[in-house]
């Protein structure tokens, strides 16, 4: 299990605490109230000890009475502060941990595709619940807990040695037992907490990949090996979670032995002081109190600071998620386009992802304003690699993209996004309802606006016969249409956006005759003056296209048109016949 060293500890410690700057007031409200909470909790011996040795033998019913108003007035001024100060501990608390979410909102947007890539969905997601949760605990329990009860622990035990020199020695060996055997179970503790936090992450994760991979789990009868795998995890967790509140209990009871020991001594040698009237009763019961809340909040600071260990282990996993460097940035001094026209160039590009060789090896070709080129070529040659880096979300290893002569690397990544527009094979849609999931591609846009895309995407007449029309929502990812009308959904934010390039990867693939139709149809509209790139397996999509490239080896080893390109009887004549002239060969889902 990875241990923390202090040194880094600290210093994710000092960012968590950065995020209650902005309400430093509030916080500071809080550590008064509690303060003075605690001021109030050290007076109550001292009344108890007045009551015994002033009020009894006297028999004094004015001093009672005045007494117990002092107490009841003192209680109630500690509740109310203890309200005030927990309503305050929530609210800085929640204002901390909203900010957090956003610090990592804005830094996944700033990550690039590698990131996404190599991290599983339920990391993330356990960034955002876990991890946050760890946070809230850390501001909610730990560090006003901590200030409080090593401010009552301190100065407790200063009154003993101010009460009873001799007497307040015995705490020492008492403490001391606790020092001595303590921590053992304390270091186990921490490391069955890690344990348990590191399976709790496992589980988690693998109870969302359950839920998301049911459809397949049925269609193959997997149920049995699938849910068997769910149950390793669950009885992995389970038994950490035991392990971890064994030795919880065991270090609960070796810090309540100690205490214990030590109240044991207090008892026969503050009898004998009784005894020999060198201790008044009322002194000795509140030594005894004093005592025993002292020890009490000591050791739980101890603990404390064990379980801020474990704690700090899952808020590590934000600190080094943020930190993580993006492989793409805006640049210092960007250049602005007055108006993006559409003109591209790959200049001797290069590329290669980590651990791999290189995918594109000197790629070169000139793209002018409103043309459409197709990509072609067998999988793994980095059709869909050259999408990517047209859109920025990689930077090349060699060589330049110019948009309208401008490199992208010196135009805001805003602008660049803001320029293209994409149409996937798989297109991605919120659980919400089709005019939210319309509204997608330009958040400005009037109810007008939306109804007059979705017609140019020919998806108007569909959307009307749903029982909801517009409004009608479509399940997680759209799982209430079909593959044509997500295909068109996605086009009518395209139509609202009104990109001046669009990129399209296999946009039509996965479609039946019949929606690959009228997707075609819809796609013939909106690419009338548009600078299109496009990665295709059907030939019939694009034999009207300006340029066809066919890559090979990283390199564009054919260019031209249709016509041009099966005169040579070249590598695309080749895989043309040998498919008969429709279908490029694909070997498997191109990821690259």
């Amino acid at each position: 299990m990875e241990t923390l060293k202090a040194s880094h500890l600290f210093k994710v410690y000092l960012w968590t605490l950065s995020f209650l700057k902005p309400y430093k007031w509030l916080f500071s409200l809080v550590i008064l109230s509690s303060i003075f909470i605690t001021g109030i909790e050290l007076l109550i011996p001292k009344f108890i000890q007045y009551f015994i040795d002033v009020i009894v033998p006297e028999k004094n019913t004015k001093l009672f009475f005045s007494l117990l108003g002092a107490t009841t007035g003192l209680l109630a001024i500690m509740i109310y502060l203890s309200t005030v100060r927990n309503n305050l501990q929530r609210i800085v608390q929640e204002k901390a941990s909203r900010d957090i979410h956003f610090n990592i909102f804005s830094h996944l947007r700033k990550l690039g595709f590698s990131y996404f890539e190599k991290t599983p969905i339920g990391d993330t997601l356990s960034l955002m619940n876990t991890e946050v949760t760890a946070v809230q605990n850390l501001y909610r329990q730990f560090i006003p807990f901590m200030i409080q009860e090593a401010i009552f622990s301190i100065i407790a035990i200063f009154i003993l040695f101010t009460m009873n020199v001799k007497l307040a020695l015995i705490i020492i060996p008492a403490f001391l037992l606790y020092y001595l055997i303590g921590p053992r179970f304390e270091r186990k503790a921490s490391l069955l907490s890690k344990e348990l936090s590191t399976n709790r992450i496992a589980l988690n994760k693998k109870i969302y990949e359950t839920i998301s991979s049911l459809l397949e789990v049925r269609a193959y009868s997997s149920e049995k090996w699938e849910y068997g795998r769910l149950n390793d995890k669950v009885i992995t967790y389970n038994k950490s979670m035991i392990k971890a509140y064994l030795y919880a209990y065991i270090r609960g009871t070796v810090r309540r032995l100690s205490y214990y020991a030590g109240a044991i001594a207090i008892l026969i040698y503050g009898s004998i002081l009784v005894r020999s009237n060198s201790l008044t009763v009322g002194e000795f019961s509140a030594f005894l109190l004093y005592y025993f809340t002292a020890m009490h909040r000591l050791t739980a600071v101890i603990t404390s600071m064990t379980e801020q260990r474990v704690l700090m282990y899952q808020v590590d996993k934000i600190y080094q998620m943020v930190n993580i460097k993006p492989d793409v940035n805006d640049p210092e001094r960007p250049s602005l386009l007055s108006e993006v026209k559409g003109h591209v160039e790959f200049e001797d590009v290069h590329f290669r992802y980590p651990a791999s060789d290189d995918i594109l090896k000197g790629f070169n070709l000139n793209v002018k304003p409103g043309e459409r080129i197709a990509f072609v070529g067998t999988s793994g040659n980095g059709k869909s690699t050259l999408l990517k880096l047209l859109g920025r979300f990689y930077d090349p290893s060699k060589g330049d993209i110019l948009l309208d002569g401008v490199s992208l690397k010196d135009l805001k990544l805003s602008q660049i996004r803001d320029s293209i527009g994409y149409v996937f094979q798989e297109t991605y849609l919120f659980g919400s309802s089709i005019r939210e999931n319309i509204r997608f591609g330009n958040p400005d846009a009037t109810d007008e606006q939306i109804e007059a895309a979705a017609k140019a995407a020919y998806a108007h007449d569909f959307i009307l016969e749903l029982e909801n029309g517009y409004d009608t929502l479509i399940g997680e990812r759209g799982i209430k249409l079909s593959g044509g009308q997500k295909q068109r959904i996605s086009l009518a934010r395209m139509f609202l956006k009104d990109p001046k390039i669009i990129l399209l990867d296999e946009a039509t693939s996965a479609l039946d005759n019949v929606s690959e139709v009228e997707v075609q149809r819809a796609l013939d509209t909106l690419l009338k003056g548009k600078t299109t790139f496009t990665v295709a397996h059907r030939l019939s999509t694009v034999q009207d296209y300006d340029q066809i490239v066919v890559i090979e080896q990283g390199k564009a080893a054919e260019k031209g048109t249709y016509e041009e390109l099966m005169a040579r009887k070249g590598i695309f004549y080749h895989l043309s016949e040998g498919h008969h002239g429709t279908q490029l060969p694909i070997a498997e889902k191109e990821i690259v």
